[in-house]
């Protein structure tokens, strides 16, 4: 029996899939279930915001099919010069937990390297100096999270915490940054009655490439 490329194995280990049930999604299926969604992804209005969470990433095959949909459609829609901006709110309109720490490492490794081949085949200046890549890095680091969905819990026992990164009205290129639980999802989802009384940093409206630096409201 001829095996598949190394690219395309759907397990790692068998030692992987009985322990935690890692198997991993064919591209042929990834794509098939992304077309179902065209419209969010590519062709809809406000296309580039609208989010899209995974609640087991694996190594990133669903989150890279989505970030190359939407930068493919804002290559075909936009004008070069908002590339930048609006490939980050792209960037930041994906969301995902995983399990494991290898997958969590590569998926966020493969979306950057994805985010920074756009930008070199636009001419843009994004290496890791830039505040194109420190923005992304910083996007990707907030909303890709290695964590256990069904505890709520990351990898080091806390609370997963990701951020909504809302458009500033009339101001573009301008963020505003508000932190939420995956817990508090829940809540909004079904389990009424539940409260949330997580206390949240709060930050600054600032440019979307400038999130990088953090900047906290009450700092």
């Amino acid at each position: 029996m001829t095996s598949l490329p190394t690219e395309e194995r759907l397990i790692k280990s068998r030692h992987r899939m009985k322990a935690h049930g890692e198997v991993f999604t064919p591209r042929r299926m990834v794509n098939q279930m992304l077309d179902l969604v065209r419209p969010e992804l590519e062709t809809g209005p406000n296309f580039v915001d609208k989010t899209f969470f995974e609640p087991a990433a694996g190594d990133g095959n669903f989150l890279v099919a989505i970030l190359q949909r939407k930068l493919h459609a804002i290559e075909k829609r936009y004008q070069p010069a908002v590339w930048p901006t609006e490939s980050l709110f792209a960037l930041a309109s994906i969301y995902a937990v995983e399990l494991l720490e290898d997958n969590h490492e590569a998926a966020q490794a493969t979306l950057l390297s994805e985010f920074v081949a756009f930008h070199k085949r636009a001419g843009n200046a994004c290496g890791p100096r830039t505040n194109l890549y420190r923005s992304a890095a910083v996007l990707l680091e907030s909303n890709i999270i290695c964590g256990n969905t069904l505890t709520g819990f990351d990898v080091r026992g806390e609370t997963i915490q990701f951020s909504w990164w809302y458009r500033v009205l009339n101001e573009p290129g301008m963020v505003r940054r508000d932190p939420f639980t995956l817990a508090s999802l829940r809540g909004l989802t079904g389990n009424t009655g539940m409260f949330d009384f997580t206390t949240y940093d709060t930050y600054a409206v600032c440019r979307i490439d400038h999130v990088h630096r953090e900047v906290r409201a009450d700092g």
